[in-house]
């Protein structure tokens, strides 16, 4: 295993690491082409020597491990969360909600998404044909949604729990490019879906009773 690799992946700092473990004669420590490598059988007791000899190492990397843990936990909550919130988020093509009110407006968002298409071709013996149309309702179907998520992800990061005026825009693009031959290479379709709303907090309306 490269001496490097391993101190990048404890971190460690490499220079200090590869010195260390070069000078550690009864290990199987070889110098070669783009750095020291020990051998795995061997890679255990390197590191244990070498968080002996220092101390502070080891106990920077078991915090700077226990840091990016407890990054990583606060990244999944918060994504479960958005993903909680946004599955109940209304969205409307309207600008009203029955039996809300909206409190505050937080100003217009988008969502995007965008996938490319084969054209399709026949190959020999009629063999390798694309159905484009089915691909292209299919891509649509999956972009359109992954843009809507998107629009609610941006309203959720502006604190609001709804949008209103919700439409689609798409863009079609019919690439092609010259080639080598001096002829036209006609590249995959690429459909394009944005989702456009403004982003709103509602309340429910309490009934008068």
């Amino acid at each position: 295993m490269n001496v490097r690799e391993l101190a990048e992946k404890h971190g460690y700092n490499a220079d200090d690491f590869e010195s260390f473990a070069l000078k550690q004669t009864e290990l199987k420590v070889k110098t070669a082409y783009g750095g020291a490598r020990i051998d795995d059988s061997q890679v255990e007791l390197l590191i244990e020597k070498y968080n002996e000899a220092n101390p502070s190492a080891k106990a920077e990397f078991e915090a700077k491990k226990k840091a990016e843990e407890e990054a990583a936990a606060a990244e999944s909550a918060e994504r479960a969360r958005m993903k909680k919130a946004t599955a109940q988020m209304l969205v409307t093509s309207g600008f009203n909600f029955d039996g809300y009110k909206i409190v505050k407006y937080s100003g217009y968002i988008s969502g995007d998404d965008a996938i490319s298409v084969s054209r399709g071709s026949v190959g020999l013996f009629g063999s390798g044909a694309t159905n484009v149309r089915s691909e292209l309702m299919d891509s649509l179907t999956i972009i359109r949604r992954n843009a809507l998520q998107e629009l609610k992800e941006a309203a959720y990061n502006l604190g609001c729990n709804a949008v209103i005026g919700v439409d689609f825009d798409y863009i079609t693009l019919d690439p092609e490019t010259a080639n080598y031959n001096g002829g036209t290479t006609y590249l995959p379709y690429v459909f394009g879906v944005t989702a456009n709303g403004n982003a709103v907090i509602i309340e429910k309306i309490e009934d008068d009773d």
